[in-house]
């Protein structure tokens, strides 16, 4: 077998076995395949595609190029669940506890962020003490004692991802659905879940802009997964507009808190309900709408807060900042952003934001780049608000003053104004799971 004649197969659009992906993939990550002619061949993915069963023996190549994590000294069914990416994204902080709350255990990886989109182990380092890398043991004791642990990614999970990923991104083929799709759920299965609940963002914030794509990745995620006997399901959600009203870590954090204690904005509130539902129907507790109820209901009850404090205990974190979010340590500056106009917000570019919240010090430029954990933006209007001149739009926080000029300015680009109040759009768009294409109005 030669990758010289396994390129030309797939330029002139031919379908490759298992045995063919195998033997790509085993030799990349091995080394004995070069640089050249596997970008060659993924520049053939982007043009030609790949058919699902394709598709799913690549991800499952990928996922078998490492560690495989073994979940079973973990009792119980354990749910993932994972997001595309986002501005505001805290959900894993909400949902997670939600479920575990219900019985579901939840023994979950994260990454960091990079670039205009926050990472929850970002999040998590904000609080003082918490330990995102643990040793499999003491991860699994975690899970079994309280319900759930969130930590980084660690040991040799997916390295053929992680290679091909930066080949992609120097090579301009980062925008390929099977690409994309295989390199999500590589890490996914080799996570070890039952089943994986997929929040795909949609919009100027996230990395699909339009509807379609983002249906078109949902649909090969929960095939892949529902082919490597997965339950998978895929919500398509919202991401022309920051999710809740905090962005940064930990005044994301803070505001994750405030939704478990049915305190939060109102579109976090109803999206991560819906993601929880969607995470217990596939742990099997009842319909979506009897998950709903038990979502509600654990956090009317505080139930889903306990968790989130012992969750935080268990993995060395100061529960004092999650029982009372005051005691957060705060940025040094403080800034309002006023309105220069009067109208309705008639568009937010989810992106702008995000990069504001980076040139405050909230993200990374690039993987070296240093987080200030304090830093960020709490949006005061939002899509469909109402704004009067000379009106606070939002508030920068740093601890540098000279960090809020270039910030304030990206951030008042991103708002666009207009005289008639816009129409509502809803927070969730579609759901995708084994019996088909769903169309929600959320």
């Amino acid at each position: 077998m030669r990758m010289y004649d396994l390129i030309q197969k797939k330029k002139d659009g031919l379908e490759l076995t298992s045995e063919e992906i195998e033997f790509i993939i085993g030799g990349y990550t091995r080394g004995e395949i070069p640089d050249y002619q596997m970008s060659a061949f993924t520049m053939a993915v982007y043009f030609k595609g790949m058919t699902p069963e394709e598709t799913a023996n690549l991800t499952l190549a990928m996922a078998h190029s490492g560690d495989m994590i073994d979940l079973s000294p973990i009792e119980g069914i354990k749910i993932d669940k994972h997001s595309t990416g986002g501005v505001g994204d805290k959900t894993s902080m909400i949902v997670g506890p939600i479920a575990a709350a219900n019985g579901v255990k939840i023994a979950k990886m994260s990454g960091k962020g990079l670039g205009h989109t926050g990472g929850t182990i970002d999040k998590l380092d904000s609080i003082p003490g918490f330990k995102t890398v643990l040793s499999e043991k003491a991860f699994f004791d975690c899970v079994n004692k309280t319900g759930i642990a969130i930590i980084g990614q660690s040991g040799d999970i997916a390295p053929a991802d992680k290679k091909l990923y930066a080949l992609r991104d120097v090579t301009a083929t980062i925008d390929s659905i099977p690409l994309i799709a295989s390199s999500i759920m590589s890490k996914k299965l080799a996570a070890g879940s039952n089943g994986i609940v997929l929040d795909v963002k949609t919009g100027s914030g996230a990395f699909m802009k339009t509807l379609d794509d983002s249906i078109e990745l949902a649909k090969a995620m929960v095939d892949i997964g529902e082919k490597a006997g997965r339950r998978t399901t895929a919500i398509i959600t919202d991401m022309d507009n920051p999710l809740g009203n905090a962005i940064g870590n930990s005044l994301e954090v803070i505001e994750a808190v405030k939704v478990l204690e049915g305190k939060g904005p109102a579109d976090l509130t109803n999206i991560c309900i819906y993601l929880a539902a969607n995470m217990m129907h596939l742990a099997e507790l009842g319909t979506l709408e009897e998950c709903k109820e038990l979502a509600v209901k654990a956090i009317e009850s505080g139930a889903a807060k306990q968790k989130l404090i012992e969750m935080v205990t268990a993995q060395g974190g100061d529960p004092e900042v999650i029982k009372d979010t005051n005691k957060f340590k705060k940025a040094r500056f403080h800034k309002d952003v006023f309105a220069d106009a009067e109208g309705y917000v008639t568009h937010i570019n989810t992106e702008q934001c995000g990069i504001a919240s980076m040139l405050l010090g909230a993200g990374r430029e690039t993987k070296e780049s240093q987080i200030n954990y304090q830093a960020g933006i709490i949006l005061n209007k939002k899509y469909g608000d109402e704004i009067i001149t000379g009106e606070p739009i939002a508030t920068l926080y740093a601890d540098d003053n000279t960090l809020f000029a270039r910030a304030e300015e990206t951030l008042k680009g991103a708002y666009k104004i207009g005289a008639a109040k816009p129409d509502p759009v809803p927070l969730a768009y579609a759901r995708v799971s084994k019996d088909g294409l769903e169309y929600l109005n959320k």
